[in-house]
């Protein structure tokens, strides 16, 4: 714990720069909660807009979760702003007043993570997977940048990025009083820093964006990897799970069936053009069109995962 502590620590340091140039104050009006739905007794769900971050969701487009135990609580994903951080914490306040101890970062993606800042007077322990500092170091200045354009300058005022202060290396179980939560870092997936959190105390899974529903998944790690948590999380028993995106509960394992779907057609037409030696654009152009009528945003993110396969495909 405490070589996780210290890479967090260096991580933190690398990120100031960044941070200085960030708002060093969010608006002073009070932030008005989220509407959170209780998945499990204790569990609760911010479900985040099926759409692209605007000034109209303020980044809250992926599910933000928060589990409160007998002597503390734990969130799970921030939203992608400082203004949607400081809701889901005002959402927090409506059920309790334990202290927010432990801050839980899934992976790097903006959507997930932007809204950490608002729990920096938490003095809560930022959590995350052993690879997540390095993938916050490499994206994050585009990540502030694209966040400003995307929610406005009000909404992003205040926004940072959090380096984590304690890493996952494979799996670690905290407890927030009477309610242990298991932490297990996957290999590359979704993208090389995915981290899971299950509820031992009601059997919910938090699975993050390694389970995507309705919103179409979004491949930023390894093609091949992805299918493969998937294959091992199947065999896996939980009573619920929670995807990053989309219902607050789903069935398990029922919920890895369209995800698993969509990734399977996405390799195999992908295989299909490099086959027969078609360029890039041709294979992105047309791999997954199958699956077109089944995913919201497919024309924002199909292109992008297509190209991403291709080159990894490439060298199989």
């Amino acid at each position: 714990m405490k070589r996780a502590f210290l890479s967090g620590i260096l991580t933190a340091q690398i990120f100031l720069a960044v941070a200085l140039a960030q708002p060093a104050q969010a608006p002073v009006e009070a932030a008005r909660p989220f509407v959170a739905e209780q998945t499990a007794p204790g569990v609760y769900v911010v479900v985040g807009e099926t759409a692209l971050s605007s000034i109209q969701n303020a980044g809250q487009i992926s599910n933000s979760i928060f589990l409160i135990g007998k002597e503390a609580i734990a969130v799970v994903d921030t939203g992608g702003s400082a203004l949607a951080g400081r809701r889901l914490r005002a959402t927090i306040r409506t059920y309790s007043d334990l202290p927010i101890r432990y801050v839980v970062l899934t992976h790097d993606h903006p959507d997930h993570i932007l809204g950490a800042a608002a729990f920096l007077g938490d003095n809560a322990v930022f959590i995350g997977h052993r690879n997540l500092p390095e993938a916050l170091q490499t994206h994050a200045a585009d990540y502030l940048r694209h966040a400003r354009e995307d929610v406005g300058a009000d909404a992003f005022a205040g926004t940072r990025v959090i380096a984590p202060t304690l890493l996952v290396d494979s799996a670690q179980t905290i407890d927030i009083g009477d309610r242990p939560l298991k932490l297990e870092a996957w290999p590359v997936a979704h993208t090389n820093c995915d981290l899971t959190v299950l509820d031992e105390k009601t059997g919910t899974w938090l699975l993050a964006d390694l389970i995507f529903s309705g919103h179409i998944p979004a491949l930023d790690g390894n093609l091949n990897g992805w299918i493969a948590a998937l294959e091992r999380l199947k065999t896996l028993p939980a009573a619920r799970i929670v995807p990053g995106h989309g219902p607050a509960s789903m069935a398990w394992p029922d919920a890895a069936a369209p995800i698993e779907t969509y990734l399977r057609v996405l390799r195999e037409d992908v295989r299909a053009s490099l086959r027969a030696g078609e360029t890039i654009r041709e294979a992105a152009a047309k791999a997954a069109a199958s699956e077109r009528g089944k995913w919201e945003l497919f024309d924002d993110f199909n292109t992008r995962n297509a190209t991403a396969a291709y080159h990894e495909l490439e060298w199989e």
